[in-house]
């Protein structure tokens, strides 16, 4: 049992060796002790009462209920919780949306440990952490007015449904995307079909002209 000055740390995230990683370097750091690990948000929400975490630490992409949607469940049960997003996703396309959902820092898997606990000591310091580019840019947005690439017609999507997106984007069939999300194949042609009508696209060859354009200018950041 940690003591009163143990920062309590709680790992979501359904990829195994990920998962071990961010355990084995939380646990590394003096003062840190890692009370539960997830694969999924279900299980997190159902469990995260007794907890009582200092930081959540969580995977954008979740079976089931992703990441986002389980930060704006946690948020609105407890608005003081921490939540520290660690994605695969390009970050120029989701960062923006995660801390509108409550998250308070996003940081890419592909970065280095000590960027991941600068990210950490500044979110449990009651800070924001997202990279200087990120940062610029919606400082920028906010000084001009200007939108940002969340601000877009993907505004009108669904974060399910941002993230097949994106996956069409960067090229992956519908049985790619079912493989990667845990989804049925149906399930995925449904999330097609919803955004081809959301975004007034006339078929599937505008939907994914569209999404590789929009993942393309959103990585420009």
């Amino acid at each position: 049992m940690g003591n009163s000055l143990t920062k309590r740390i709680v790992i979501v995230d359904d990829h195994p060796i990920m998962k071990k990683g961010l355990a084995n370097t939380m646990e590394a750091e003096p003062g840190f002790e890692v009370v539960a690990q997830f694969d999924n948000a279900e299980d997190l929400i159902n469990q995260i009462e007794p907890l009582n975490p200092d930081l959540i630490i969580a995977d954008v992409s979740l079976p089931g209920m992703n990441g986002i949607e389980m930060v704006k469940n946690l948020v609105f049960q407890n608005p003081d919780l921490k939540i520290l997003m660690v994605s695969r996703h390009e970050e120029s396309l989701y960062a923006e949306r995660a801390l509108k959902a409550g998250a308070k820092g996003y940081v890419m898997k592909f970065e280095n440990s000590e960027v991941l606990m600068k990210a950490v000591y500044k979110v449990l310091r009651g800070g924001i952490f997202v990279s200087e580019e990120i940062s610029e840019k919606l400082l920028l947005s906010a000084m001009t007015g200007k939108p940002t690439s969340m601000d877009s017609l993907v505004d009108v999507l669904s974060d399910r449904e941002l993230e097949v997106f994106e996956l069409i984007g960067r090229g992956r069939s519908s049985n790619e995307i079912a493989e990667q999300l845990h989804l049925a194949v149906k399930t995925i042609e449904t999330y097609r079909s919803r955004i081809k009508d959301k975004l007034n696209y006339k078929n599937s060859t505008e939907l994914v002209y569209q999404a590789v354009k929009w993942v393309g200018s959103s990585e420009k950041y």
